[in-house]
Protein backbone atom coordinates (compact mmCIF):
# COMPACT_ATOMS: atom_id res chain seq x y z
CA UNK A 1 0.00 0.00 0.00
CA UNK A 2 1.22 3.43 -0.95
CA UNK A 3 2.41 5.28 2.20
CA UNK A 4 2.83 9.26 2.87
CA UNK A 5 6.02 11.15 1.48
CA UNK A 6 8.70 11.89 4.10
CA UNK A 7 11.66 14.99 3.74
CA UNK A 8 13.92 13.76 5.68
CA UNK A 9 16.68 16.17 6.58
CA UNK A 10 19.89 15.71 8.27
CA UNK A 11 23.77 16.26 7.68
CA UNK A 12 24.91 13.46 9.63
CA UNK A 13 25.20 10.44 6.64
CA UNK A 14 25.29 7.24 8.70
CA UNK A 15 21.99 8.85 10.19
CA UNK A 16 20.57 9.71 7.15
CA UNK A 17 20.94 6.55 5.28
CA UNK A 18 19.45 4.49 9.10
CA UNK A 19 16.71 6.42 8.79
CA UNK A 20 15.53 5.78 5.29
CA UNK A 21 16.30 2.54 5.27
CA UNK A 22 13.57 2.07 8.29
CA UNK A 23 11.16 4.57 6.92
CA UNK A 24 11.36 2.42 3.69
CA UNK A 25 10.98 -0.49 5.51
CA UNK A 26 7.67 0.71 6.54
CA UNK A 27 6.47 1.85 2.69
CA UNK A 28 6.79 5.57 3.49
CA UNK A 29 8.30 8.04 0.37
CA UNK A 30 11.38 8.82 1.68
CA UNK A 31 12.85 12.22 -0.61
CA UNK A 32 16.51 12.71 2.04
CA UNK A 33 18.41 15.39 1.85
CA UNK A 34 21.24 17.14 4.25
CA UNK A 35 20.88 20.81 4.19
CA UNK A 36 18.60 23.38 5.04
CA UNK A 37 18.75 25.10 1.50
CA UNK A 38 18.04 21.69 -0.05
CA UNK A 39 14.96 21.31 2.30
CA UNK A 40 13.44 24.31 1.57
CA UNK A 41 13.65 23.61 -1.82
CA UNK A 42 12.38 19.96 -2.20
CA UNK A 43 9.64 21.03 0.61
CA UNK A 44 8.37 23.24 -2.08
CA UNK A 45 8.64 21.29 -4.98
CA UNK A 46 7.16 18.38 -3.75
CA UNK A 47 4.91 19.00 -0.68
CA UNK A 48 5.43 15.88 1.69
CA UNK A 49 3.48 14.73 4.53
CA UNK A 50 5.59 15.23 7.11
CA UNK A 51 9.14 16.39 7.40
CA UNK A 52 12.09 15.02 9.59
CA UNK A 53 14.59 18.13 10.13
CA UNK A 54 17.87 17.74 12.13
CA UNK A 55 18.34 21.11 14.21
CA UNK A 56 22.26 21.19 13.44
CA UNK A 57 22.53 21.54 10.08
CA UNK A 58 25.51 23.50 8.41
CA UNK A 59 24.68 26.90 6.85
CA UNK A 60 20.59 27.36 7.30
CA UNK A 61 19.86 25.52 10.43
CA UNK A 62 16.86 23.49 11.34
CA UNK A 63 14.96 26.21 12.84
CA UNK A 64 15.52 28.83 10.25
CA UNK A 65 14.09 25.64 8.11
CA UNK A 66 11.05 25.55 10.57
CA UNK A 67 10.79 29.62 10.39
CA UNK A 68 10.75 29.67 6.56
CA UNK A 69 8.02 26.86 5.94
CA UNK A 70 6.08 27.50 8.48
CA UNK A 71 5.32 30.95 6.79
CA UNK A 72 5.05 29.63 3.34
CA UNK A 73 1.45 28.93 2.72
CA UNK A 74 2.10 26.09 0.75
CA UNK A 75 3.85 24.10 3.18
CA UNK A 76 2.67 25.65 6.60
CA UNK A 77 -0.16 22.56 7.29
CA UNK A 78 3.03 19.95 6.20
CA UNK A 79 3.61 18.66 10.22
CA UNK A 80 7.39 18.94 11.54
CA UNK A 81 9.37 16.78 14.15
CA UNK A 82 12.67 17.97 15.08
CA UNK A 83 15.24 15.63 15.18
CA UNK A 84 18.37 17.14 18.06
CA UNK A 85 21.26 15.69 19.73
CA UNK A 86 21.40 18.55 21.33
CA UNK A 87 18.87 18.31 23.76
CA UNK A 88 18.69 21.79 24.60
CA UNK A 89 15.58 23.05 26.26
CA UNK A 90 15.97 26.63 24.27
CA UNK A 91 16.10 24.89 20.92
CA UNK A 92 13.19 22.61 21.69
CA UNK A 93 11.09 25.47 22.59
CA UNK A 94 12.32 27.87 20.43
CA UNK A 95 10.76 25.08 17.37
CA UNK A 96 7.84 24.66 19.17
CA UNK A 97 7.10 28.05 18.88
CA UNK A 98 8.21 28.53 15.33
CA UNK A 99 4.85 25.82 14.51
CA UNK A 100 7.11 22.48 14.90
CA UNK A 101 4.72 19.53 16.16
CA UNK A 102 6.89 17.35 17.90
CA UNK A 103 10.70 16.76 18.90
CA UNK A 104 12.95 13.25 19.54
CA UNK A 105 16.07 13.44 21.39
CA UNK A 106 19.19 11.78 19.71
CA UNK A 107 20.43 8.74 20.00
CA UNK A 108 16.64 7.39 19.29
CA UNK A 109 15.72 3.82 18.41
CA UNK A 110 14.20 3.45 14.50
CA UNK A 111 11.17 1.45 16.35
CA UNK A 112 10.85 4.64 19.00
CA UNK A 113 11.16 6.87 15.62
CA UNK A 114 8.77 5.04 13.50
CA UNK A 115 6.07 4.95 15.95
CA UNK A 116 6.27 8.67 16.67
CA UNK A 117 6.12 8.88 12.73
CA UNK A 118 2.72 7.40 12.83
CA UNK A 119 1.62 8.90 15.75
CA UNK A 120 2.38 12.89 13.96
CA UNK A 121 0.78 11.13 10.57
CA UNK A 122 -2.44 9.86 12.52
CA UNK A 123 -3.15 13.26 14.32
CA UNK A 124 -2.38 15.09 11.09
CA UNK A 125 -4.86 13.19 9.24
CA UNK A 126 -7.53 14.32 11.72
CA UNK A 127 -9.15 18.16 11.82
CA UNK A 128 -10.78 19.79 14.61
CA UNK A 129 -13.88 19.98 12.20
CA UNK A 130 -16.59 16.96 13.04
CA UNK A 131 -15.01 15.43 16.23
CA UNK A 132 -17.31 14.68 18.86
CA UNK A 133 -18.59 17.50 21.36
CA UNK A 134 -17.53 14.93 24.61
CA UNK A 135 -13.95 13.82 25.14
CA UNK A 136 -13.30 10.60 27.22
CA UNK A 137 -10.79 9.31 28.94
CA UNK A 138 -10.90 6.66 31.05
CA UNK A 139 -13.34 7.83 33.20
CA UNK A 140 -13.14 11.49 33.05
CA UNK A 141 -15.65 12.75 30.42
CA UNK A 142 -15.07 16.27 29.26
CA UNK A 143 -18.41 17.98 27.55
CA UNK A 144 -17.04 20.43 25.08
CA UNK A 145 -20.24 22.14 25.06
CA UNK A 146 -21.73 22.25 28.34
CA UNK A 147 -18.32 23.21 29.32
CA UNK A 148 -18.75 20.63 32.01
CA UNK A 149 -16.17 17.56 33.38
CA UNK A 150 -16.86 14.34 35.35
CA UNK A 151 -14.50 11.76 36.48
CA UNK A 152 -17.25 8.88 37.18
CA UNK A 153 -20.16 10.26 38.84
CA UNK A 154 -18.45 13.53 40.36
CA UNK A 155 -18.57 16.78 38.60
CA UNK A 156 -15.31 18.68 38.55
CA UNK A 157 -15.53 22.53 39.49
CA UNK A 158 -13.14 24.14 36.67
CA UNK A 159 -12.29 27.88 36.54
CA UNK A 160 -12.91 29.02 32.29
CA UNK A 161 -9.05 29.03 32.11
CA UNK A 162 -8.51 25.91 33.83
CA UNK A 163 -11.29 23.97 31.31
CA UNK A 164 -9.95 25.36 28.09
CA UNK A 165 -6.07 24.11 29.13
CA UNK A 166 -7.83 21.00 29.98
CA UNK A 167 -9.55 20.63 26.33
CA UNK A 168 -6.78 22.29 24.39
CA UNK A 169 -4.27 19.56 26.09
CA UNK A 170 -6.62 16.60 25.91
CA UNK A 171 -7.51 16.88 22.58
CA UNK A 172 -3.94 16.19 21.60
CA UNK A 173 -2.67 13.38 23.77
CA UNK A 174 0.79 12.98 22.96
CA UNK A 175 1.38 16.58 22.04
CA UNK A 176 4.03 18.49 23.39
CA UNK A 177 2.85 22.56 24.19
CA UNK A 178 5.41 25.25 25.92
CA UNK A 179 3.86 27.61 27.93
CA UNK A 180 3.39 30.17 25.63
CA UNK A 181 1.67 28.12 23.17
CA UNK A 182 -0.82 27.45 25.63
CA UNK A 183 -1.56 30.98 26.34
CA UNK A 184 -1.75 32.20 23.10
CA UNK A 185 -4.29 29.28 22.44
CA UNK A 186 -6.36 29.91 25.36
CA UNK A 187 -6.29 33.50 25.71
CA UNK A 188 -5.03 35.07 22.46
CA UNK A 189 -1.40 36.57 21.42
CA UNK A 190 -2.27 39.91 23.60
CA UNK A 191 -3.10 37.66 26.85
CA UNK A 192 -1.09 39.56 29.92
CA UNK A 193 -0.40 35.95 31.14
CA UNK A 194 3.01 34.86 32.55
CA UNK A 195 4.86 31.31 32.25
CA UNK A 196 4.63 31.12 35.60
CA UNK A 197 0.64 31.76 36.07
CA UNK A 198 -0.05 28.96 33.56
CA UNK A 199 2.31 26.28 35.70
CA UNK A 200 -0.60 27.62 38.16
CA UNK A 201 -3.53 26.88 36.62
CA UNK A 202 -1.89 23.25 35.50
CA UNK A 203 -1.37 22.73 39.11
CA UNK A 204 -4.68 23.48 39.93
CA UNK A 205 -5.81 21.72 37.40
CA UNK A 206 -4.01 18.74 38.85
CA UNK A 207 -5.73 19.02 42.26
CA UNK A 208 -9.03 19.14 40.90
CA UNK A 209 -8.77 16.01 38.65
CA UNK A 210 -7.37 14.00 41.56
CA UNK A 211 -6.14 10.62 40.07
CA UNK A 212 -6.75 11.73 36.95
CA UNK A 213 -4.28 14.65 36.91
CA UNK A 214 -1.85 12.31 36.13
CA UNK A 215 -2.43 12.49 32.76
CA UNK A 216 -1.41 15.88 32.41
CA UNK A 217 2.75 15.65 32.18
CA UNK A 218 5.67 18.09 32.79
CA UNK A 219 7.85 17.89 29.72
CA UNK A 220 10.79 19.54 32.01
CA UNK A 221 12.24 23.23 30.85
CA UNK A 222 9.85 22.76 27.94
CA UNK A 223 5.96 22.68 29.07
CA UNK A 224 3.37 20.11 28.97
CA UNK A 225 2.00 17.41 27.41
CA UNK A 226 -1.46 15.07 27.93
CA UNK A 227 -0.38 11.97 28.30
CA UNK A 228 -0.78 9.89 24.89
Amino acid sequence: MTKERILLVDDEEDILNLVKYNLERENYKVDAVTTGEEAVRIARENIPDLILLDLMLPGMDGLDVCRILKNDKNVSKTPIVMLTAKGEDSDIVTGLELGADDYITKPFSPRVLIARVKTVLRRDSKTEEGKSPLIKIEDMEIDTVKHRVAIGTEKIDLTATEFEILVYLARRPGWVFTRSQIINAVKGDDYPVTDRSVDVQILNLRKKLGSAGKNIETVRGVGYRFRD
